[in-house]
Protein backbone atom coordinates (compact mmCIF):
# COMPACT_ATOMS: atom_id res chain seq x y z
CA UNK A 1 0.00 0.00 0.00
CA UNK A 2 1.43 3.38 -1.04
CA UNK A 3 1.97 5.86 1.79
CA UNK A 4 0.96 9.51 1.24
CA UNK A 5 1.78 12.55 3.38
CA UNK A 6 -0.59 15.55 3.24
CA UNK A 7 0.86 18.84 4.55
CA UNK A 8 -2.16 21.16 4.74
CA UNK A 9 -3.23 23.69 7.37
CA UNK A 10 -6.93 23.70 6.43
CA UNK A 11 -8.14 20.65 8.32
CA UNK A 12 -11.40 20.28 6.36
CA UNK A 13 -9.51 20.17 3.06
CA UNK A 14 -6.90 17.77 4.44
CA UNK A 15 -9.59 15.44 5.80
CA UNK A 16 -11.45 15.46 2.47
CA UNK A 17 -8.28 14.65 0.55
CA UNK A 18 -7.49 11.88 3.03
CA UNK A 19 -10.96 10.35 2.69
CA UNK A 20 -10.74 10.18 -1.11
CA UNK A 21 -7.19 8.79 -1.05
CA UNK A 22 -8.07 6.15 1.54
CA UNK A 23 -11.04 5.09 -0.60
CA UNK A 24 -8.44 4.41 -3.31
CA UNK A 25 -6.45 2.22 -0.90
CA UNK A 26 -3.73 4.67 0.03
CA UNK A 27 -2.33 5.03 3.54
CA UNK A 28 -2.45 8.72 4.51
CA UNK A 29 -0.87 10.87 7.21
CA UNK A 30 -1.73 14.55 7.78
CA UNK A 31 0.43 17.34 9.18
CA UNK A 32 -1.00 20.85 9.62
CA UNK A 33 2.13 23.02 9.80
CA UNK A 34 5.22 23.41 7.68
CA UNK A 35 7.54 22.39 10.52
CA UNK A 36 5.58 19.24 11.37
CA UNK A 37 5.27 18.32 7.71
CA UNK A 38 8.95 18.76 7.01
CA UNK A 39 9.93 16.70 10.04
CA UNK A 40 7.56 13.89 9.01
CA UNK A 41 8.71 13.96 5.37
CA UNK A 42 12.36 13.62 6.34
CA UNK A 43 11.79 11.05 9.10
CA UNK A 44 9.61 8.59 7.14
CA UNK A 45 9.64 7.04 3.69
CA UNK A 46 6.54 8.34 1.93
CA UNK A 47 5.71 7.41 -1.66
CA UNK A 48 4.28 10.87 -2.44
CA UNK A 49 3.78 14.19 -0.66
CA UNK A 50 0.85 16.59 -1.18
CA UNK A 51 2.16 19.98 -0.09
CA UNK A 52 0.11 23.13 0.47
CA UNK A 53 1.90 26.38 -0.36
CA UNK A 54 0.56 28.66 2.37
CA UNK A 55 1.43 27.09 5.72
CA UNK A 56 1.95 28.46 9.23
CA UNK A 57 5.60 28.58 10.23
CA UNK A 58 7.71 27.29 7.36
CA UNK A 59 5.92 27.87 4.04
CA UNK A 60 5.49 25.31 1.27
CA UNK A 61 8.33 26.71 -0.82
CA UNK A 62 10.85 26.16 1.97
CA UNK A 63 9.43 22.75 2.84
CA UNK A 64 9.72 21.67 -0.80
CA UNK A 65 13.30 22.91 -1.00
CA UNK A 66 14.35 21.09 2.18
CA UNK A 67 12.68 17.82 1.17
CA UNK A 68 14.23 17.92 -2.29
CA UNK A 69 17.70 18.38 -0.82
CA UNK A 70 17.33 15.01 0.92
CA UNK A 71 14.80 12.93 -1.01
CA UNK A 72 13.56 12.20 -4.52
CA UNK A 73 9.95 11.51 -3.49
CA UNK A 74 7.28 12.93 -5.86
CA UNK A 75 5.89 16.24 -4.55
CA UNK A 76 2.47 17.53 -5.62
CA UNK A 77 2.14 21.20 -4.62
CA UNK A 78 -1.33 22.70 -4.13
CA UNK A 79 -2.30 26.32 -3.57
CA UNK A 80 -5.11 28.86 -3.87
CA UNK A 81 -2.56 31.21 -5.46
CA UNK A 82 -3.15 31.33 -9.21
CA UNK A 83 -0.18 33.49 -10.27
CA UNK A 84 2.21 31.82 -12.71
CA UNK A 85 5.16 33.17 -10.73
CA UNK A 86 4.20 30.99 -7.76
CA UNK A 87 3.79 27.93 -9.98
CA UNK A 88 7.14 28.60 -11.65
CA UNK A 89 8.85 29.07 -8.29
CA UNK A 90 7.36 25.89 -6.86
CA UNK A 91 8.33 23.81 -9.87
CA UNK A 92 11.75 25.39 -9.88
CA UNK A 93 12.31 24.25 -6.30
CA UNK A 94 11.65 20.66 -7.29
CA UNK A 95 7.89 20.11 -7.09
CA UNK A 96 6.71 17.57 -9.65
CA UNK A 97 3.29 19.08 -10.20
CA UNK A 98 1.18 22.09 -9.15
CA UNK A 99 -2.59 22.17 -8.67
CA UNK A 100 -4.59 25.35 -8.11
CA UNK A 101 -7.43 25.33 -5.57
CA UNK A 102 -10.28 24.68 -5.81
CA UNK A 103 -9.93 21.31 -7.53
CA UNK A 104 -11.98 18.14 -7.40
CA UNK A 105 -10.79 15.41 -5.03
CA UNK A 106 -11.15 12.90 -7.87
CA UNK A 107 -8.67 14.90 -9.98
CA UNK A 108 -6.24 14.91 -7.05
CA UNK A 109 -6.51 11.13 -6.74
CA UNK A 110 -6.00 10.75 -10.50
CA UNK A 111 -2.84 12.83 -10.38
CA UNK A 112 -1.51 10.95 -7.37
CA UNK A 113 -2.05 7.63 -9.14
CA UNK A 114 -0.40 8.91 -12.32
CA UNK A 115 2.69 10.17 -10.48
CA UNK A 116 3.09 6.95 -8.51
CA UNK A 117 2.64 4.78 -11.61
CA UNK A 118 5.12 6.85 -13.58
CA UNK A 119 7.69 6.79 -10.79
CA UNK A 120 7.31 3.03 -10.37
CA UNK A 121 7.78 2.40 -14.10
CA UNK A 122 10.87 4.57 -14.27
CA UNK A 123 12.50 2.98 -11.22
CA UNK A 124 11.77 -0.49 -12.58
CA UNK A 125 13.11 0.44 -15.99
CA UNK A 126 16.33 1.78 -14.47
CA UNK A 127 16.84 -1.44 -12.51
CA UNK A 128 16.36 -3.50 -15.65
CA UNK A 129 18.90 -1.42 -17.58
CA UNK A 130 21.68 -1.14 -15.06
CA UNK A 131 24.48 -0.80 -17.60
CA UNK A 132 22.83 1.68 -19.92
CA UNK A 133 24.18 5.20 -20.28
CA UNK A 134 23.63 7.93 -22.84
CA UNK A 135 26.70 9.94 -23.87
CA UNK A 136 26.46 12.88 -26.28
CA UNK A 137 29.10 15.62 -26.70
CA UNK A 138 30.24 15.78 -23.09
CA UNK A 139 26.82 14.98 -21.64
CA UNK A 140 26.52 11.65 -19.82
CA UNK A 141 23.24 10.29 -18.47
CA UNK A 142 23.54 7.27 -16.18
CA UNK A 143 20.03 5.84 -16.22
CA UNK A 144 20.60 3.18 -13.55
CA UNK A 145 22.11 5.55 -11.00
CA UNK A 146 19.92 8.45 -12.19
CA UNK A 147 22.94 10.74 -12.40
CA UNK A 148 23.92 13.36 -14.99
CA UNK A 149 27.44 14.58 -15.82
CA UNK A 150 28.58 17.46 -18.02
CA UNK A 151 32.25 17.22 -18.98
CA UNK A 152 32.80 14.92 -16.02
CA UNK A 153 31.12 17.24 -13.50
CA UNK A 154 28.00 15.86 -11.84
CA UNK A 155 24.88 18.02 -11.96
CA UNK A 156 22.05 17.70 -9.45
CA UNK A 157 18.68 16.89 -11.03
CA UNK A 158 15.20 16.55 -9.56
CA UNK A 159 13.26 13.42 -10.45
CA UNK A 160 11.16 15.03 -13.15
CA UNK A 161 14.13 16.93 -14.61
CA UNK A 162 16.02 13.65 -14.98
CA UNK A 163 13.04 11.89 -16.53
CA UNK A 164 12.44 14.69 -19.01
CA UNK A 165 16.10 14.94 -20.07
CA UNK A 166 16.34 11.16 -20.47
CA UNK A 167 13.12 11.01 -22.47
CA UNK A 168 14.30 13.65 -24.93
CA UNK A 169 17.81 12.17 -25.20
CA UNK A 170 16.37 8.72 -25.91
CA UNK A 171 14.32 10.20 -28.76
CA UNK A 172 16.83 12.48 -30.52
CA UNK A 173 15.92 14.75 -33.44
CA UNK A 174 12.21 14.19 -32.83
CA UNK A 175 10.05 17.24 -32.14
CA UNK A 176 7.72 16.97 -29.15
CA UNK A 177 4.96 19.43 -28.30
CA UNK A 178 4.60 20.55 -24.70
CA UNK A 179 1.42 18.49 -24.50
CA UNK A 180 3.31 15.40 -25.72
CA UNK A 181 5.99 15.91 -23.10
CA UNK A 182 3.49 16.43 -20.28
CA UNK A 183 1.65 13.22 -21.13
CA UNK A 184 4.90 11.25 -21.39
CA UNK A 185 6.55 12.53 -18.19
CA UNK A 186 3.61 13.33 -15.93
CA UNK A 187 1.46 10.49 -17.24
CA UNK A 188 -1.74 12.49 -17.69
CA UNK A 189 -3.38 15.21 -19.74
CA UNK A 190 -2.03 18.70 -19.08
CA UNK A 191 -5.19 20.29 -17.60
CA UNK A 192 -3.69 23.61 -18.73
CA UNK A 193 -0.44 23.16 -16.79
CA UNK A 194 1.88 23.51 -19.78
CA UNK A 195 4.01 26.00 -17.80
CA UNK A 196 5.31 22.95 -15.95
CA UNK A 197 7.14 21.78 -19.07
CA UNK A 198 8.59 25.22 -19.80
CA UNK A 199 9.97 25.56 -16.27
CA UNK A 200 11.58 22.11 -16.34
CA UNK A 201 13.19 22.71 -19.74
CA UNK A 202 14.61 26.01 -18.46
CA UNK A 203 16.08 24.32 -15.37
CA UNK A 204 17.60 21.50 -17.43
CA UNK A 205 19.22 23.96 -19.83
CA UNK A 206 20.76 25.89 -16.95
CA UNK A 207 22.47 22.68 -15.87
CA UNK A 208 23.64 21.15 -19.17
CA UNK A 209 23.98 23.95 -21.71
CA UNK A 210 27.16 25.99 -22.09
CA UNK A 211 25.09 28.91 -23.44
CA UNK A 212 21.37 28.80 -22.63
CA UNK A 213 20.67 31.45 -25.28
CA UNK A 214 22.14 29.13 -27.93
CA UNK A 215 21.46 25.60 -26.65
CA UNK A 216 23.40 22.75 -28.21
CA UNK A 217 21.25 19.98 -26.73
CA UNK A 218 17.60 20.98 -26.27
CA UNK A 219 16.38 23.15 -29.14
CA UNK A 220 13.15 25.16 -29.12
CA UNK A 221 11.06 24.69 -32.26
CA UNK A 222 8.96 27.83 -32.13
CA UNK A 223 5.24 27.26 -32.26
CA UNK A 224 5.70 23.48 -31.95
CA UNK A 225 7.80 22.37 -28.97
CA UNK A 226 11.28 20.99 -28.29
CA UNK A 227 13.86 18.71 -29.92
CA UNK A 228 17.00 17.06 -28.56
CA UNK A 229 19.79 17.53 -31.09
CA UNK A 230 22.53 15.01 -31.82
Amino acid sequence: MSKILIIEDEEAIADLEKDYLEMSDFSVDIKNTGNEGLDAALASNYDLIILDLMLPGVDGFEVCKKIREKKNVPILMVSAKKDDIDKIRGLGLGADDYMTKPFSPSELVARVKAHLARYSRLVGSAEAKQNETIEIRGLKIDKAARRVFVDGEEKTFTGKEFELLTYLAENPNRVFSKEDIFRAIWGMESYGDIATVTVHIKKIREKIEYDTANPQYIETIWGVGYRFKI
